[in-house]
Parts: structure tokens; C-alpha cells; sequence
């Protein structure tokens, strides 16, 4: 394994052992994570967990919530291990391809799904150098088969969460077509004025629910970026505080 950071978050109250070079988790996991609307007694199943700190995050707002977390890279799952023990959360690690679950897995139903997708589809001659941050950012499967195997996973009823590239919404509704309803999207702007690059996608299995486009969250204040860039207070209170992200506006 390549050489490892100890990283704060949540304000410090969680920490990530997660590696120094490639892909390396920010603010989408933790926002994630902040958005899913779980109760205590419930199964929540992250699909592409990295080192886990998206299920670690829920994990720790929702004490008594069961979490199962699937990483394929063999290192990574190992970190999140490690830092599910560090970090005194409860959480079961599987090492496996979300397209090919172990039958074990597959026998099981969760009342949550969460997923942080690889953002970019993966084309000819445009892999990144860096093997690991290719494997977090570029797709090898594609977004409707994660949806697929998503939703294969939920009890009737149950919710996917998703954030993702705005430019894939088209792709996530494709996917989720006859299968899911009750549609809630959230728009994540960088700034006031400006076109949403990331949304939080829910959207609850074998409903016929309306589609709701909701209200954007705006993540910095200011109008430009500086040294001093400071996020808006409902972001600020996710990111330092654990608080919930609600998909009610």
C-alpha cells in the first residue's frame, strides 16, 4: 500500500486513514452521507465505500444504524476497516466489484443503498496516471448498472441516495425508470448565480411518488474564490458539525 494521511472530519470527530496520492475523499462523501434520511435499527449498504467515509459519517450521526460497506481495491477496503475500528462504528467491510456481489451479499436487503459513482465515463486514451484515483473517478461500470444493482439490494420501499455529476442526471433517470419513485433531486452550486455541477439524487423503490427538483444548495459564500473561502452556514454546519442535509426544501 502506498504511503497513507491521517485526515480530520466532521470538525475532527471522525478520523480518515486514507492514501496520500490518487483519489483522496473530500466534501461530495460527507454531504452524501449528511443527506440520507436513516433511523436507528435500520441497513444501510454503501456501494464503492473508498476508505468508508461516507458510511462513517452516517454511521456516526445515526448510532444504531447497521452498516455494510462493498470497496473493490483491496487496499482501500482495508483502510476502511481500519478506520471503522478507529473510529468505534460498527461497520461490516466486504471486498468485492459492486458488479459482481458475493451470493452472501446478494441474499440480503437493505432499507438504504448509498453511492458516490465514479463522476466521469471513461473513454479511450483518457485514464488518469494515477491507478487509484483512475478507479475513483473514472467509470468502468456504467451509472445505470450501479442503479441497477442498487436497487436490486433495497427492500421495497427503500431509498437510494446518489451524488453525482449534474451532466449524468439524464443517465440516473434512465436507469431508474419503472423501478423507483417519489424523485427528489438537490442541486450543490459552488456559488450564488452559478449552474449546479453536482446534484444528490434520492428516489424511493417501487413508488410512484412525484419528481420533485429542489431548491440548490449553495456551498461557498462569496462570489469569487480566495484564500480565505469560507463555506455557507448550512454546509459549515454538515461538514464541521455532523449536521443532516435535509431534501425537504
Amino acid at each position: 500500500m502506498s504511503a497513507v494521511t491521517e485526515d480530520g472530519f466532521l470538525g475532527g470527530r471522525l478520523r480518515i486513514r486514507q492514501p496520500k496520492r490518487g483519489y483522496r475523499a473530500g466534501m461530495d462523501p460527507v454531504l452524501l452521507a449528511a443527506a440520507v434520511e436513516a433511523r436507528a435499527g435500520e441497513r444501510a449498504l454503501e456501494l464503492g465505500c473508498g476508505v468508508g467515509v461516507a458510511l462513517l459519517c452516517l454511521l456516526h450521526r445515526v448510532p444504531g444504524l447497521h452498516g455494510t460497506g462493498v470497496e473493490r481495491q483491496g487496499d482501500l477496503a482495508a483502510l476502511a476497516e481500519v478506520n471503522a475500528r478507529a473510529n468505534g462504528a460498527a461497520a461490516r467491510i466486504v471486498t468485492a466489484d459492486v458488479a459482481a456481489l458475493p451470493a452472501a451479499l446478494k441474499a440480503e436487503s437493505f432499507d438504504h443503498v448509498l453511492m458516490n459513482p465514479p463522476f466521469f465515463e471513461r473513454h479511450a486514451g483518457s485514464a488518469a496516471a494515477d491507478a487509484g484515483r483512475e478507479a475513483g473517478r473514472g467509470e468502468a461500470l456504467p451509472l445505470g448498472e450501479w442503479v441497477d444493482v442498487a436497487l436490486r439490494r433495497l427492500v421495497p420501499g427503500g431509498r437510494l441516495w446518489m451524488i453525482q455529476r449534474a451532466a449524468r442526471l439524464p443517465d440516473i433517470l434512465r436507469g431508474a425508470e419503472g423501478r423507483m419513485g417519489e424523485m427528489r433531486v438537490l442541486p450543490l452550486t459552488a456559488r450564488e448565480g452559478r449552474a449546479p455541477e453536482t446534484l444528490i439524487v434520492t428516489g424511493r423503490k417501487a413508488a410512484r411518488g412525484p419528481f420533485r427538483l429542489l431548491a440548490p444548495v449553495v456551498l461557498h459564500e462569496g462570489e469569487v474564490h480566495t484564500d480565505g473561502d469560507r463555506h455557507a452556514p448550512l454546509v459549515r454546519a454538515v461538514l464541521r458539525d455532523g449536521a443532516a442535509l435535509p431534501l425537504t426544501c
